[in-house]
């Protein structure tokens, strides 16, 4: 039977279709990927596929770039400018801006599909809320030598690609009777996800209160990776810790907050970026803070966390490592503190993107 003349032209409109959609994966594919260090172009992640070697969706909040025109804050100045008085004061005492790479960071285990499992006791597993995340937490592939990071958070992530499953523990710690944290999170279809925790993370078990972090944005989530920056560049948002956010209310993605700042202070989740007209390349920046720069302004820094000294970034934790990746003449910083780096960041460049406020989660996109 011959298609009518409305069947005809819904097949060429499909067609037009196919073809525009082809180039405007092209197009993203192209600006995404770009190396152009400018910033100048609209970076945008369209239509790329899903990948189970992904952390998080091709589109979340920590992959998709941001493009150029995307809206600004409406209080955006005034944000950027008391986040420009705190790197100054910190500058001038010497205590930060830092890159954490050990403590209050988190190794990253990434394990096989035929790893054996543990169980995971959490702390006071017996409490409805804690129930279903205990359940998570039943079979876990941690690795036999595995050791969290140090510091009073012990942070652990354990990342199985075959099987698209991430797990992260708060204060996690081996005893004589196996594995136990004080808290964490569990996630299914990993590069799906949009990111963060929520009722989608973990189906039928996981709360949008789940996670290491105090946002439930995952604690490997904007961390630099070693290989990453092995490669020289980082293809994702970066995570950013401030030590006063906003009290009381939180941006998506966020989904929960321990901020303890004035209302005008920037809040848990808020995403930031460098002015996508600033020519980096102009700058003399040392490889590391070019690096963290281009990442920066191509997907923006997210504020995951508060931290109760410095303005803070993150580094993966090379707990594995026969040497320290970071330090040395050789190494990602190139014999340079973390805070000489950061002190040649464009800080005074940084706009806030358009925030979606929550006071309570679930916080949703829109």
């Amino acid at each position: 039977m011959a298609p009518s003349v409305q069947e005809g032209a819904q097949t060429a409109g499909h067609a037009v279709i196919a073809l525009l959609g082809v180039w405007l994966a092209l197009f993203a594919s192209a600006c995404c990927a770009s190396s152009d260090p400018s910033g100048s172009s609209a970076y945008r992640a369209v239509g790329e596929p899903c990948n189970s070697s992904r952390l998080f969706a091709a589109d979340s909040v920590w992959n998709a770039c941001l493009p150029a025109n995307a809206p600004i804050d409406s209080r955006s100045r005034e944000m950027a400018e008391g986040l420009l008085h705190e790197v100054n004061r910190e500058t001038s005492a010497g205590t930060g801006p830092y890159i954490q790479t050990d403590s209050y960071s988190t190794p990253l285990y990434v394990v096989r599909a035929k790893q054996p499992v543990v169980r995971v006791s959490l702390d006071d597993p017996h409490a409805a809320w804690r129930r279903g995340l205990q359940r998570a937490f039943r079979k876990v592939p941690i690795p036999r030598r595995a050791r969290p990071a140090a510091g009073t958070d012990a942070h652990m992530t354990v990342w199985q690609p075959s099987r698209d499953r991430l797990w992260e523990f708060w204060q996690a710690r081996r005893g004589h009777d196996g594995w136990h944290a004080s808290w964490g999170g569990a996630m299914k279809h990993v590069s799906q996800s949009p990111g963060y925790f929520d009722a989608r993370s973990w189906p039928r078990l996981s709360k949008s209160y789940w996670g290491a972090t105090a946002t439930s944005l995952p604690v490997v989530a904007g961390t630099m990776l070693v290989r990453e920056l092995r490669a020289g560049e980082v293809k994702h948002a970066l995570a950013l810790s401030l030590p006063a956010p906003r009290a009381g209310a939180f941006a998506w993605p966020a989904q929960r907050t321990d901020g303890t700042g004035p209302p005008g202070a920037i809040p848990e989740g808020a995403r930031l970026r460098i002015d996508p007209d600033l020519n980096l390349e102009n700058l003399g920046l040392p490889r590391m803070t070019l690096i963290m720069a281009r990442a920066a302004q191509r997907y923006g820094m997210i504020v995951r966390d508060q931290t109760g000294v410095a303005i803070g970034f993150y580094g993966q934790d090379p707990v594995k490592a026969k040497r320290d990746p970071y330090g040395g003449l050789n190494g990602f910083f190139g014999g340079q503190s973390p805070t000489q780096l950061l002190a040649r960041f464009p800080w005074a460049s940084l706009e806030v993107v358009r925030m979606r406020l929550c006071s309570f989660g679930p916080c949703p996109e829109s």
